[in-house]
């Protein structure tokens, strides 16, 4: 605990998975590394374990296992269908998504390294997995997890040096009422330790099941909207990273089991009120711990790299939203004004006002992506949209000056933000690089599901519409 940038440095960098099914089953090592948790589960009086993989959406998807199976399924993996990437579901058609139900199905094999015991239930573990195509034997093309490992590794060979990268993780803890209606479960009010005292059993328990598996928890605080937390951890390799995103989500949906609350990640509950973001933080280090970004007599102390990695995510804006803001509600978040959303293509020096913030010297604050994303997929499109900025020396241009509301009144124009899930993905899809972060069946998958989402909720008959149409004529 209490981690920096030289123990994150020394830890190993982003490996491939083996490319074939065969070769993950037969690693180096790997039989004695299962016998060694074999003994821990015997030590520890774990009965059983959770083999979890990622789908499209974020969802912790998998298998559990009796503790005396772990050995075998360790070693093999475990079956599961293709559409396990899509959650399972079917689109308006009945069709289900991405892949119908005769074809084949995937082998998951567990990471090892990522074996911890759940501490709210420490007689059950749980383990991450990669996703092979039994059909090919090769790396399932459709695994979020799998494919960040892809992206990690070929920006970090091409460039010699690391991405460090952390998430502040917005949420809001609810409860329902009589009539099933969720409430948040403290008053709107930013800062406040006496809200924040409201909901110490919960952050305490939060706070205390991160720590035993491995989240390196740090600050928090009571945002402005009720019941709305963000418990932070420290930065580290983006694949663990994203494993810990995940995880801290499982220990807010323990956590609220145990208090008879509901801990929800919904971008936007509530409108006139703060939604709930999941700001990426992160910069660009060598093997040393030097920041690359920065430059003490760049413009915003950026470096050269730093403006163009920069000039590369606002290339890209249109795209890169559709990936961190997935849902048909994470666009009510762009136009409830007043609220430090990420509504225009512009970035500043400290300023919360604008899509991307330099946040200190050398360090970027991603703020177009909400608490309903994929840390997998928003991850590797800003490796990807990063790595073409840098290929390409593109020019972010001068840094904004001022809040930006206050210049759209004076009459500037900015570029604004897609203004709905279906215009971020028409975005998406004319973005063949953002596009290449998601290759193959991968980006399939994805466009298949969010533009069915999409269908759905232009089908839907909200209580808005009846309120305002019911009996508008005669």
């Amino acid at each position: 605990m209490g981690g920096t940038v030289e123990t994150v440095l020394k830890t190993p960098k982003t490996e491939l998975p083996p490319a074939t099914l065969e070769e993950a089953r037969n690693q180096p090592g790997r039989a004695e590394k299962i016998q060694e948790i074999v003994k821990r589960i015997e030590d520890e009086g774990i009965k059983y374990i959770f083999f979890q993989q990622i789908s499209i959406t974020g969802r912790v998807m998998g298998k559990g296992v009796v503790a005396s199976f772990f050995p075998q399924v360790a070693e093999k993996g475990y079956q599961l269908v293709y559409g396990a990437v899509a959650d399972l579901f079917t689109d308006k058609a009945g069709n289900y998504i991405g892949f119908p139900p005769h074809d084949s199905e995937l082998a998951a094999i567990a990471d090892l390294d990522t074996f911890e015991v759940l501490p709210w239930d420490t007689s059950v573990a749980r383990v991450f997995c990669d996703c092979y195509d039994t059909e090919t034997g090769e790396r399932f093309d459709a695994d979020p997890r799998q494919n960040l490992k892809r992206v990690v590794t070929e920006f970090e060979e091409k460039l010699g040096l690391n991405f460090v990268i952390g998430i502040e993780p917005e949420m809001m803890w609810m409860r329902r009422d009589e009539e099933g209606n969720a409430e948040g479960v403290t008053k709107p009010y930013c800062y406040h330790i006496h809200m924040f005292e409201e909901l110490r059993p919960v952050l305490l328990d939060v706070v205390d099941y991160g720590q035993k598996l491995g989240l390196d928890m740090s600050y928090g605080d009571h945002e402005d909207a009720p019941g709305q937390l963000e418990l932070n951890f420290r930065f580290d390799r983006p694949v663990t990273t994203a494993d810990n995103i995940s995880t801290y989500r499982q220990i807010c949906a323990a956590v609220a089991r145990k208090h008879g609350l509901l801990a929800s990640f919904m971008p936007k509950p509530f409108t006139g009120v703060s939604a709930n973001g999941h700001h990426h933080h992160f910069t660009l280090m060598d093997d040393k711990g030097n920041n690359v970004f920065h430059d003490p007599d760049g413009v915003a102390e950026l470096s050269d790299e730093g403006r163009h990695f920069l000039g590369g995510m606002l290339d890209h804006f249109g795209a890169l939203m559709c990936v961190g803001n997935p849902t048909v509600n994470s666009y009510c978040r762009m136009w409830d004004f007043g609220y430090w959303a990420p509504v225009y293509k512009n970035w500043g020096w400290q300023n919360r006002t604008c899509t991307v913030r330099v946040a200190a010297s050398g360090r970027f604050e991603y703020r177009g992506v909400d608490s309903s994303c994929n840390p997998y997929l928003t991850i590797a499109s800003l490796l990807k949209a990063g790595l073409d900025g840098l290929e390409r020396k593109v020019d972010p241009g001068p840094p904004q000056e001022g809040n930006t509301y206050d210049l759209l009144e004076q009459g500037v124009e900015i570029e604004r933000v897609p203004e709905s899930l279906g215009a971020a993905l028409e975005a998406l899809d004319k973005d063949d690089l953002i596009k290449e972060a998601m290759p193959g069946r991968l980006y399939e998958v994805f466009k298949h599901y969010k533009r069915d989402e999409w269908e759905r909720y232009l089908a839907a008959v909200t209580d808005w519409e009846r309120e305002h149409y019911l009996e508008v004529l005669p």
